[in-house]
């Protein structure tokens, strides 16, 4: 699947803009964060993906067929979308009805159906869940009764709207272990979230909104090593991400071992120390070490967002 942002712009009936000429492709197996502060177009952005909202500007493709030649519905079989509270999703009497209902609505066989309500209980941890009425869930499980339902048309990508809201560490694992199986299927995978230590550890690409616009686009280590141009977006960095910032180490880590080991070989010369200047707004110049990230750098119409 190839998704094409073509000089997307979006403006709701009150009349603001909500997205500013977005150029966006995202295709294959990618698994892809979109990250910044409320109000920055994430969601807005996401829901372009399969027609819930459409570009009122410019153009938005998928394997070349316009948005507007087909209905949500219809594009729902190929881009599925979870949305961030599962009480807008969820409307069956069990888990297993809404599990089935997506995938009888598009003619699936029912011994298909039943196959697939066996994998994604599994997936989604509900094995013992199936004949519960989802409004006695648990939020973390109703979370992924939700997702279970829209993996369970098959689509060729998922948008996950803040998957981690709600989630406890088993449910953060069970994420993750979901986004990794769904990428082996060759999926394409897109979330919204606010969590970076989320972000770090699931996807291979970050892009960064900031009024309407991609103010980032690349790898993890890329678009966290721009604290100052993500500070213009309100994000962070992952705390592990920070801790090696502020100490000096000349890598961009994302986790504990990342960490440890980026230590050891700075401690070994292999890698060059940062010497911290104004370390309280996160400057640093590098000592002994030139160049610079190869990461694409989005320029902003305006001011930081307010």
């Amino acid at each position: 699947m190839k998704i094409e942002f073509n000089n997307v712009g979006y403006s709701y009936q009150s009349g603001h803009q909500a997205l500013h000429d977005i150029n966006l492709c995202f295709e294959g197996d990618q698994s892809v964060a979109i990250i910044g502060q409320n109000g920055a177009g994430k969601t807005t952005l996401a829901k372009q993906l399969n027609g819930i909202l459409r570009p009122t500007q410019g153009s938005l493709t998928i394997d070349g067929t316009e948005i507007s030649e087909r209905t949500t519905a219809q594009w729902s079989k190929r881009v599925g979308y979870v949305f961030q509270n599962p009480d807008d999703q969820l409307f069956l009497e069990t888990v297993r009805e809404e599990f089935a209902f997506g995938p009888r609505n598009l003619g699936v066989d029912e011994a298909t159906i039943d196959s697939r309500i066996d994998k994604v209980a599994a997936l989604t941890g509900l094995q013992g869940k199936l004949d519960v009425h989802p409004a006695d869930l648990s939020p973390t499980e109703k979370k992924f009764c939700g997702i279970g339902a829209v993996i369970m048309m098959d689509p060729d990508a998922v948008v996950f709207d803040e998957p981690t809201c709600g989630q406890d560490y088993v449910g953060d694992v069970r994420l993750h272990d979901l986004i990794a199986e769904l990428k082996r299927e060759g999926k394409l995978c897109i979330a919204i979230s606010h969590d970076m230590k989320f972000v770090a550890a699931n996807f291979d690409r970050v892009v960064v909104m900031c009024q309407g616009e991609v103010l980032l686009d690349g790898t993890p280590q890329e678009v966290f090593s721009q604290v100052d141009v993500l500070r213009k977006s309100y994000v962070t960095p992952p705390p592990i991400t920070r801790v090696a910032q502020g100490v000096g180490l000349g890598k961009t880590v994302l986790t504990v071992p990342q960490f440890v080991e980026t230590l050891e070989e700075t401690r070994a010369g292999l890698v060059p120390l940062l010497k911290t200047s104004a370390i309280n707004n996160n400057h640093y110049e590098i000592v002994g070490h030139g160049g610079q990230s190869s990461m694409t750098q989005r320029k902003n119409k305006g001011n930081e967002c307010q």
